[in-house]
């Protein structure tokens, strides 16, 4: 049995893609496209768009990629830079307005046994407004820090703290709402 080190193959392959290689470069995009894809969907509601916008942000993958420092996950570096090319996006195309409430509450709430689909939660993720849907992203899915957010967005850690709140509010009214027409109690 031959063992096959995956990092030096990577190191290789972007290596390969940095000297201009298109087999390479197609490689990276067919296998980093559908997760990278799904990552753009979290904040662009349109298919079409999210999909123009991670061939825009794989352009700046490949024009950066000399940029890439070997000693952090690949993957998550191409995910930043789709993350970046998103909120850049929404930035230009939509005017956001943060609500500048520095109150929040902290809510737990519990996990609960879902009997929704991924594209139900897609759906009510979608259905929030954007300044909450990119805080509520940004923090529950990509794992950032509210100062982080803050710096990203340009707000304040507290606006942070309060989209966050409104959208984990807003989101368990709508998953109580959804309860409840299920059990045929509205």
């Amino acid at each position: 049995m031959k063992v096959i080190n995956l990092h030096q193959r990577e190191s290789e392959l972007i290596q390969l893609a940095v000297d201009n290689n298109r087999q390479a470069q197609q490689q990276i995009y067919t296998q980093f496209s559908p997760k990278m894809l799904s990552v753009c969907r979290q904040y662009i509601k349109d298919i079409h768009q999210a999909e123009d916008i991670m061939i825009t942000a794989f352009m700046k993958v490949f024009v950066n990629l000399k940029n890439f420092q070997q000693s952090g996950s690949f993957e998550c570096w191409i995910r930043k830079i789709m993350v970046n090319e998103c909120i850049s996006f929404i930035r230009v195309n939509k005017k956001i307005k943060y609500i500048e409430d520095e109150t929040f509450f902290e809510e737990r709430f519990n996990n609960v046994e879902s009997k929704f689909s991924i594209e139900d939660i897609q759906f009510l993720i979608d259905g929030l407004p954007d300044g909450y849907k990119m805080v509520f992203n940004l923090f529950a899915i990509e794992g950032f820090k509210h100062h982080e957010i803050a710096e990203l967005l340009g707000i304040s850690e507290g606006t942070s703290k309060s989209q966050l709140s409104h959208a984990r509010k807003m989101l368990q009214g709508q998953i109580n709402k959804s309860k409840n027409y299920s059990y045929g109690t509205e």
